[in-house]
């Protein structure tokens, strides 16, 4: 992390200290997740890690909308939880400009602790980006490669894809701005729902990201996003200051994922659930015992 981001937090960390511990129970926290498998995965990850290399007792929330699990860390509902930089950049803070990766990781440190109190720590590796897939034969028949080529013949698909990507101006709603691009319907479709219906030609277009396993299984053609309209969603962890501050050990917990995640694990993590239907807890802890955090 750069100093001079380092030395901001510090800063936060000391006012925090002098504005007095957090009311909660001592010993305690709260890991938070989104509502999707990835999230699952990298919640049971967070709250397994805590629990194994520090005495704190973790109860673990999941199932919550982007926007919920981000009021419940500025609340103090949830204490720690794993985001992602492009939503942090794009959705929290509000940036549209097209930036680098290591911009997008800058800007939202720096942004996250000055608006919010909250730090981001360094990255964990992979870089879960949004994409646009659909069925070989459709991309074939079509001579489909790229956003600019589905965007010519859009006006005849479907697209089907989860609430916020229907909904979120750094979603669906910028990509046809950007792409002057329209479709004949859009389905609000969740997790597996969304494979389904493409694999039974219910619709010809769908929301992925770059490290879901059902990509795999369906042999789906993930489309170029060739004016990169969407930034790079690199996965961090992401922890209140407060919380921090009451239990400092925390950082090096959290430092120890670091690097350890790379998209080809993340996609076969993603795998193991949502296609060999494995509990997101037990492929957690297989990852971090072969990994040796735990």
């Amino acid at each position: 992390m750069k100093k001079g981001i380092l030395l901001l937090i510090l800063v936060v960390l000391t006012v925090s200290m002098a504005a007095g511990c957090s009311s909660k129970n001592e010993r305690s926290i709260v890991a938070g997740a989104k509502d999707y498998t990835e999230q699952d995965i990298l919640g049971n990850i967070l709250t397994l890690l805590i629990e194994n290399n520090t005495d704190l007792k973790v109860t673990y929330k999941h199932e919550m909308a982007s926007n919920v699990l981000f009021a419940a860390l500025q609340s103090g509902d949830v204490d720690v939880s794993i985001d992602y930089t492009g939503t942090i950049y794009a959705n929290y803070l509000g940036q549209l400009d097209t930036r680098d990766a290591d911009e997008v990781y800058d800007i939202s440190v720096q942004g996250m602790i000055e608006e919010f109190n909250l730090i981001v720590l360094d990255k964990i590796g992979f870089n879960n980006t949004y994409c646009l897939a659909v069925r070989p034969d459709t991309a074939a028949e079509h001579n489909i490669r790229t956003y600019s080529d589905l965007a010519k013949v859009s006006q005849d698909f479907v697209f089907g894809g989860g609430f916020e990507i229907l909904n979120r101006i750094d979603g669906l709603p910028g990509v046809k701005a950007t792409y002057n691009m329209s479709f004949k319907d859009e389905i609000p479709l969740d997790g597996v729902l969304r494979y389904t219906a493409i694999g039974n030609n219910e619709t010809q277009v769908t929301e992925a990201f770059s490290t879901d396993g059902m990509l795999m299984e369906f042999d789906l053609v993930v489309l170029d996003d060739d004016k990169n309209f969407f930034p790079p969603y690199h996965s961090v962890p992401v922890i209140r200051a407060d919380t921090a501050q009451k239990y400092p050990e925390l950082l090096d917990v959290l430092d120890m994922l670091t690097g350890a995640i790379s998209d080809d694990a993340m996609r076969e993590l993603n795998y193991k659930v949502d296609v060999l239907k494995q509990e997101p807890r037990n492929v957690a802890e297989g990852f971090l015992r072969e990994a040796g955090l735990i």
